[in-house]
């Protein structure tokens, strides 16, 4: 499985037939592509081929950003620049959402995706019919080589292009092979930002809970215990905290997470879910909380910036099992806490959507053995810390976190995981 549908050196990409990159491209995308997404990259190919005759480097269209659940039109990797590049055919007008879309991406790749940290990234939004529009570099105020968003046309590709490797600082040459194949990896001025966000926020609706403040601080030092102790005798474990609706599970979940955030201890840890609108409504609460705070202490600072921070320590559980179908190495956290443990999908259910939506027709997993057997792949330490709420149950109907269960006491006979139950 390719974390993209399409790559090739810029050479190739040229001397090819759209057809034939087409082809290719929804071969990969073969559960989505349409004849409207077809006639769409065609477009955005022959434009491309337009404007990148004379350049060498690499071009990969529709790359996954690891973790983050969002894919970008196409990336070009020109000596030390990486474009990243949202196309909006048909599009007359530079619309904001679209430059913030754009944006996102490549905050997303700066802040989580390791060869970008160091990479110099230029994003682009492609209006195909819009009008040209006098461009400028403008870096960001923290000189950590990302350009402001571009804005370009179908006509005028090349000139921005052009400019951009003139403006270009260094003669490193980027190796797209090893960009493509990077990892997530926050910055530390993300953990910075996501711990503190945390431990400052005044969302009533994330501190509101059924349970009194002394069970929840006894329930998240008792994890934090275990954590530490896996970490000092290297071993691995699982805990299962249990507890009705409105217990505080969440609750005690993010905090877990953020007290791990810790790159001096080696401790990194993420809180994930299945459930995307939850996540949606915490990533959204935290983030307008962080903006309102800066604004109240006379500071200034953007939902975008913000909501990296919020992105460091809450994401989908789905985004988190597909970046490690490529990856094979273990992943950045040792720590995982996952909600809604309870609605984990049995072996039956989870092949059958791997073998039909992902193309994985040698994957044999039920969904928390693969997600343990991810954990697994660290040589030293690492703890996973399921939240399971009763009567909360989905699918089938039947607890079916009880068949991943059976597969947990399997790999605790092996000597590979200890488990407890809080």
């Amino acid at each position: 499985m390719l974390n993209y549908y399409y790559g090739d050196s810029i050479e190739n990409f040229i001397s090819k037939t759209t057809n034939e990159i087409i082809g290719e491209i929804t071969i990969s995308n073969q559960f989505d592509s349409n004849n409207n997404q077809n006639k769409s990259w065609k477009l955005q190919i022959d434009i491309l081929k337009e404007s990148l005759l004379g350049q060498n480097g690499m071009i990969y269209f529709e790359f996954s950003i690891p973790r983050m659940g969002k894919r970008v039109d196409c990336i070009l990797i020109i000596q030390n620049i990486v474009f990243v590049i949202e196309f909006k055919v048909g599009e007359k007008d530079y619309l904001s959402s679209n430059y913030d879309q754009v944006w996102d991406y490549a905050l997303d790749l700066k802040n989580f995706h390791k060869p970008s940290h160091t990479a110099l990234l230029i994003p682009i939004l492609i209006a195909t019919e819009a009008k040209d529009v006098q461009f400028q570099f403008i870096e960001t105020s923290h000189e950590d080589n990302l350009i402001k968003p571009l804005k370009a046309n179908k006509t005028n590709l090349s000139e921005i292009v052009k400019s951009c490797i003139s403006y270009q600082k260094g003669n490193i040459t980027i190796e797209g092979d090893e960009f493509i194949k990077g990892s997530y990896s926050p910055t530390p001025t993300i953990i910075e930002a996501a711990v503190t966000m945390y431990m400052n926020h005044t969302v009533n609706e994330i501190t509101r809970s059924d349970a009194d403040a002394v069970n929840l601080t006894t329930t998240t030092k008792t994890v934090s215990a275990i954590i530490e102790r896996a970490q000092d005798e290297n071993k691995k474990i699982i805990c299962f905290v249990t507890g009705v609706p409105g217990a505080g599970k969440t609750l005690v979940g993010l905090d877990i997470a953020t007290k791990h955030l810790d790159k001096e201890k080696d401790t990194h840890s993420i809180f994930l879910s299945g459930n995307g609108p939850l996540v949606a409504i915490l990533q959204e609460a935290l983030t307008r909380d962080t903006v309102f705070r800066a604004k109240e202490l006379g500071e200034k600072i953007t939902k975008s910036k913000a909501r990296e921070g919020v992105k460091a320590f809450i994401q989908i559980i789905h985004h988190y099992r597909d970046a490690y179908l490529v990856d094979s190495k273990a992943p950045y956290d040792h720590v995982a806490i996952f909600d809604e443990a309870q609605r984990a999908w049995n072996k039956e259910q989870t092949v059958n959507f791997m073998h039909r939506k992902k193309n994985q027709p040698d994957f044999k997993y039920s969904e928390p053995e693969y997600l343990i057997s991810c954990l697994d792949r660290h040589k030293d330490w690492a703890v996973i810390v399921c939240l399971v709420g009763g009567g909360q149950e989905i699918n089938t109907g039947k607890p079916v976190f009880l068949s991943g269960f059976m597969q947990l006491k399997i790999l605790f006979l092996r000597g590979r995981f200890l488990y407890h139950l809080i």
